[in-house]
């Protein structure tokens, strides 16, 4: 298993984990917090739920930016140079039989011979 598919798997995971965060938030800033009684200040229960979520939203963005960068790295040291093999294949001749042009003015073998 290469270092770039252990990346790719944790981005999917954090990419997954933030969606679901994003989701659990309200944009009117209700959410799951106004669930838990909308208080900053309860006995045994989540204080600022709100603050938790935002913090885990830029926490886990910071991670899949990083993640993101260093699967690129990886990626490119596991090819080589980081070209793909498509141009690669697309770069060769496909027909190297044929003889080269002959420049104007030049004599083949066969009128040097005559």
């Amino acid at each position: 298993m290469s270092t770039f598919t252990i990346f790719l798997a944790l981005i999917v995971i954090v990419a997954f984990l933030l969606v679901v965060v994003i989701m659990v938030q309200n944009p009117k800033g209700g959410g799951l917090s106004s669930s838990f009684g909308g208080s900053g200040q309860q006995v045994g229960g989540v204080k600022k739920t709100g603050d938790f979520l935002d913090k885990s939203t830029w926490t886990l963005a910071t991670l899949l930016l990083v993640l993101i960068l260093l699967s690129n790295v990886t990626i490119m040291d596991d090819a080589g140079y980081g070209e793909s093999k498509v141009f690669d294949e697309a770069s060769m001749p496909q027909n190297t039989t044929t003889p080269p042009a002959q420049m104007p003015g030049q004599s083949t073998e066969s009128d040097s011979a005559q």
